[in-house]
């Protein structure tokens, strides 16, 4: 069906959101849109998309009646489309509204699904990308990568981040939980046993900067926290363009009707030209606005 693939109601399961998910998708969709434009033509071994927590595939937003393409259908629809896909859900039936739906695409035969846990997922598909760029082929270049690593919360975990850095062309966009962070924070930080914010920023390092930095304002202490996130990122080679002192360039999505900051999105590549790209996305907002840096 035609309407599986347009931002339209089509008799399939769907989730409802705030509006705060459109400006989401649309930083996704520009980023999606510019990557794929500008890298279609180049001699990539391959190209792939990875969607972590991949959902259903459409969002329908209460607050104006609207339905909109979700992340994999966003990838999926994109002019010049990846040579590969993986879309990773946790629960089996989000992965069968989801197949349905991408069925309609002239290229659904390159996805690959994926019923499960992410954070144990992600081995399999890094080992077969990396099989993928392991032999040798005259002329072409090694598989350029982009993962989209938006879960619900506390999900993600930082060994997922790490192992995905193992591949040498892989850009990331990462849910920064800036909301759960500042809830699960104060028990967490005395808790004895391993938490999930000692696994999503891997390590409990954080604990001493938020024992630091808690009587501050909340958004100094997460420049802080994501400072400390970026800083591992550069250890597992990603390229370092915005300094400690910048703010602006990783988006705050809020709530829109009580304005209270949900989530950031962080960047990271290790191409100078993926920042390049990054940059010029967020300078405006989704309303065409230019954004204050």
């Amino acid at each position: 069906m035609r309407s599986y693939l347009q931002p339209q109601g089509d008799g399939l399961p769907i989730r409802t959101y705030g509006s705060w998910v459109v400006e989401k998708l649309d930083y996704l969709k520009r980023y999606i849109d510019i990557f794929s434009t500008s890298m279609h033509d180049k001699p990539w071994r391959a190209r792939h998309y990875i969607d972590f927590f991949a959902g259903l595939g459409k969002c329908y937003v209460s607050e104006t009646g609207t339905t909109h393409l979700g992340s994999p259908l966003l990838a999926l629809t994109t002019r010049y489309p990846f040579t590969g896909y993986f879309f990773v859900d946790l629960n089996a039936s989000n992965i069968t509204a989801l197949r349905q739906r991408c069925h309609a695409s002239p290229v659904h035969d390159r996805i690959q699904y994926f019923v499960g846990d992410s954070n144990l997922v992600v081995k399999d598909i890094v080992e077969h990308i990396l099989a993928i760029d392991s032999a040798y082929i005259p002329n072409q270049w090694s598989s350029l990568n982009l993962a989209f690593l938006d879960p619900d919360g506390l999900q993600l975990q930082w060994e997922t981040v790490a192992t995905l850095a193992k591949l040498p062309r892989m850009d990331l966009i990462i849910h920064y939980p800036q909301m759960a962070l500042t809830r699960n924070m104060p028990k967490d930080c005395r808790a004895e046993k391993q938490t999930k914010i000692d696994l999503f920023f891997g390590g409990t390092e954080w604990r001493k900067i938020y024992e630091e930095y808690q009587r501050k304002e909340e958004h100094f202490i997460h420049r802080q926290l994501m400072n400390h996130y970026k800083e591992k990122l550069l250890d597992r080679g990603y390229e370092e363009v915005f300094r400690d002192d910048e703010v602006g360039d990783e988006p705050l999505i809020r709530n829109a009707k009580r304005s209270a900051p949900l989530y950031r999105l962080l960047f990271a590549s290790k191409h100078l030209l993926g920042h390049s790209f990054w940059r010029k996305v967020i300078r405006r907002d989704v309303h065409g606005q230019a954004r204050l840096f």
